[in-house]
């Protein structure tokens, strides 16, 4: 189905480039590797003797101690499934995992990293390699991403050592955890909408010519397209004036509308209409362009305005033709184009005071789960599968410091019912108008009994109504005072403005007596002193960044970045072990010379 035409070179780099490379990574077909699970090799003696005499006294690499302390901690088994059971013998999918935390966490390139297993000693004992092992190609590392992503094993690295960390009683449920967030830029350039038109026209083009060039010269013979696309488009390239620069985007309009027309008419093979770079260019028209009808009854496609023709939400707002899943952010001032990591550590180690290191340490705070989306995805709707993914886990904390953007009122009482978690995080006050003033009756004025559906003023008057509802997603409870009895209230403008009755808003019983008892808590000082425990969980952000550069996607699309923040976070694990194992303690910030001297006898 690809031999349309003569150009045969083109449709043979076609087969190797894109289509064998699809049936590898889906384990179909004859380009299918096998995995025959066993035991690692252990390291050999001539390895050994060389980290002997190498590092003598010294402390031992990170590679050379997770052997040593967690020998076999990725088990070819548990990958087993990404690979298939027959064909030519693949390289140890556990020892590839192993290769791409230690590859994050000395933040290495896929060159690099295979050089690192053919040329470090410390490597190729971790790894039970003999010294003349000549490794793997750099491609491999790509292709085994690909396998683990394709059947959804971006976590079980980050499972088999939390697994093994709880099993040696380093990890241990029902203590004290806290999570935040933290910005992904994603690794594509940020486009305004006339450069993302045009992009994403000229990667169609690309897309194209090489699946079926013959038929792409055919059908944009003689009309300029070579010009205008054979570069990238670039916003500096573009006029200044914004009459010209719209003038510009209606033509990438034009053409994207153009170009899918031809691939989709009936003489046309059906399988060009299937490349995602062409669905990609029907879903960046349609978002960004709307065909109307000027006065001379022609059809005219022009780009959306905001205001008249609407744009779509950012949750589903292409930002870009590389990486569809990329959206665009915003949390407070900050702004970006990419993807939102979550991650949650155990908080339950006291940090070590500044100067001589007394008795043993206890362990490390580590990583127990980490969560990436895109950006436009809100914090608070992520609680809850946190939750479940640390259930699964079995690390349940009996206490979570989370932020004001985590929590709602009804995630305080189903976090506690369902897990048995008490969620530690400061709540938004009461924002009515007798509240904010704090002058009148808020809402914690009137007597409130849910049983009796009815509650009570600070005058002592029944309410009328009783009337459930939903508000914003959320049930609450609507009660009405008779306009009769607010009227002629001597109190009524500590009530209420309104001409009619006095109306209060509540939440239902469990979930209002949780909000209630929270906003209450959190203004005393044990409540203030206990959730500055919370403020350490920059610093793990602050780790991963600078070691591992998360803040930066290595990889498109969202099930890559996640895999890749998994890893990170396994490596990140293992850099914290490894100062806990040689005794070397890791400050959570730098102590200066002069704060020393007060713990110095």
């Amino acid at each position: 189905r690809f031999a349309r035409g003569s150009d045969s070179v083109a449709h043979l780099w076609l087969w190797m480039m894109v289509v064998r490379p699809v049936l590898s990574s889906s384990g179909r077909g004859w380009w299918r590797v096998s995995v025959r699970a066993g035991s690692w090799p252990e390291p050999v003696a001539e390895i050994r003797e060389a980290v002997r005499v190498i590092h003598g006294s010294r402390q031992r690499p990170l590679p050379v101690v997770v052997r040593d302390e967690l020998g076999e901690v990725f088990a070819d088994a548990a990958f087993a499934e990404a690979f298939g059971v027959s064909g030519p013998a693949g390289w140890s999918p556990g020892r590839l995992a192993l290769v791409t935390v230690l590859q994050m966490a000395e933040n290495l390139t896929d060159r690099q990293a295979a050089e690192a297993v053919r040329d470090k000693i410390s490597w190729k004992y971790a790894l039970g390699l003999s010294l003349s092992d000549p490794g793997f190609d750099f491609s491999v590392l790509s292709q085994f991403r690909a396998r683990i992503v394709a059947h959804g094993l971006e976590a079980r690295v980050l499972d088999l050592l939390v697994g093994a960390l709880a099993g040696r009683g380093l990890l241990k449920a029902r203590g004290k955890q806290r999570t935040d967030s933290t910005h992904v830029l994603a690794a594509v350039r940020d486009l305004n909408r006339v450069e993302l038109a045009g992009e994403t026209v000229r990667a169609a083009l690309e897309a194209v010519a090489a699946a079926d060039p013959g038929w792409l010269a055919s059908v944009i013979e003689g009309t300029g397209w070579q010009q205008r696309y054979g570069q990238r488009v670039d916003g500096w390239r573009l006029p200044a004036s914004k009459s010209k620069r719209d003038e510009i985007g209606n033509g990438y309009g034009r053409d994207a509308r153009t170009l899918l027309e031809a691939v989709y008419a009936p003489g046309t093979p059906q399988w060009l209409a299937r490349l995602p770079a062409v669905d990609v260019l029907r879903l960046v028209l349609v978002q960004n362009f709307v065909t109307v009808t000027d006065r001379q009854g022609r059809e005219v496609v022009r780009m959306r305005e905001a205001d008249t023709d609407g744009l779509p939400p950012g949750r589903s707002k292409i930002t870009s033709p590389y990486d569809i899943d990329a959206r665009r952010g915003r949390k407070r001032d900050l702004g970006w184009n990419g993807y939102k990591l979550h991650i949650s550590e155990t908080c339950d180690a006291v940090p070590a005071p500044p100067g001589p290191a007394t008795g043993t340490p206890p362990p490390p705070n580590l990583i127990t789960n980490v969560v990436t989306t895109d950006a436009s995805v809100a914090d608070t709707t992520m609680t809850a599968p946190i939750h479940a993914d640390l259930a699964r886990r079995g690390l349940l904390p009996a206490a979570h410091y989370v932020d004001s953007g985590y929590p709602s009122a009804a995630l305080l009482v189903s976090s506690r019912t369902d897990h048995q978690i008490t969620l530690v995080t400061p709540l938004l006050a009461d924002t009515s108008r007798q509240a904010r003033a704090a002058d009148g009756y808020d809402r914690t004025a009137f007597t409130i009994d849910h049983d009796q559906r009815q509650a009570t003023c600070p005058q002592g008057h029944p309410s009328g109504s009783w009337t459930p509802a939903v508000q914003r997603g959320n049930p609450v409870i609507v009660i009405r005072f008779p306009t009769g009895t607010c009227r002629p209230c001597p109190v009524k403008t500590l009530c209420t403005t309104a001409d009619r009755g006095r109306q209060i808003t509540t939440r239902p019983h469990a979930v209002q007596h949780a909000l209630d008892h929270a906003r209450t808590a959190q203004d005393t000082p044990q409540w203030q002193a206990t959730y500055n425990l919370r403020a350490g969980i920059e610093s793990a952000i602050a780790q991963s960044v600078k070691v591992t550069d998360t803040r930066r996607a290595r990889y498109r699309g969202l099930p890559k970045t996640r895999l890749e923040h998994t890893f990170k976070a396994t490596a990140l694990n293992l850099i914290r072990l490894h100062a806990w194992w040689t005794g070397h303690h890791l400050t959570p910030q730098h102590t200066t010379h002069l704060a020393r001297l007060e713990h110095t006898p």
